[in-house]
């Protein structure tokens, strides 16, 4: 599947940022074994490149892993030569579409999303999505029904729900999920909270 289709079946974004990268890389292979299926390293991750670049390698070609934190057209094309499948931004980032890769591009107003949808948004990062939380999504989604959200920003696993009763595609899951596995912290943890939001993405209540 493509990044929306995965996204949309699978309804999980892992956001994996760190300060070790070998507990960052243990990080992205626990998440992938316990069945999360789109996974995203911030490039603000201590050798992020590498860290993709090791990943690319363990998962295979056809996984679903991403470069986060991308502010400019260097960054995507350090990420995409180093194996990410997909770009991540935290604002409104020009030229990146020349990297035949999708982008999911981080917008928070109507303008903002109207001009992320002009640079080739595949979906559109509603970021900070803490700002206006699940009711800001519900009022978007009137004016923009065919555009798809992907919530990120302070969502634990009641907010996602909440996210997805109320439109999104998918959420977007840092710190509620990763703790601190990506810093060295426990593996077994881990899986137990991935776990927990596999459940709610699949329609569980937390």
């Amino acid at each position: 599947m493509n990044l929306v289709e995965s996204l949309r079946a699978h309804r999980l974004l892992a956001i994996v940022r760190g300060k070790e990268p070998a507990a960052a890389l243990r990080t992205v292979s626990t998440l992938a074994e316990e069945g999360i299926a789109v996974i995203e390293v911030s490039l603000t991750t201590a050798d992020a490149l590498a860290v993709i670049r090791r990943a690319r390698t363990e998962l295979g070609p056809d996984a679903l892993l991403g470069a986060g934190t991308v502010r400019s057209a260097a960054d995507a094309s350090r990420a995409v030569d180093a194996g990410a499948s997909y770009l991540v931004t935290p604002a409104l980032v020009d030229g990146l579409e020349s990297y035949g890769v999708p982008v999911l591009m981080g917008a928070l107003t109507p303008s903002e999303i109207e001009s992320a949808l002009a640079l080739g948004a595949a979906a559109i990062k509603l970021f900070p999505g803490s700002f206006g939380g699940p009711g800001y999504l519900k009022a978007l989604r009137d004016p923009f029904p065919e555009v798809s959200f992907v919530p990120v920003g302070g969502v634990d696993a009641q907010a996602a729900r909440d996210y997805l009763d109320r439109g999104a595609m998918a959420v977007g899951v840092g710190s509620p999920l990763v703790g601190d596995a990506a810093d060295g912290g426990d593996l077994d943890r881990l899986r137990a909270r991935a776990g927990v939001f596999r459940n709610m993405a699949a329609g569980e209540t937390p």
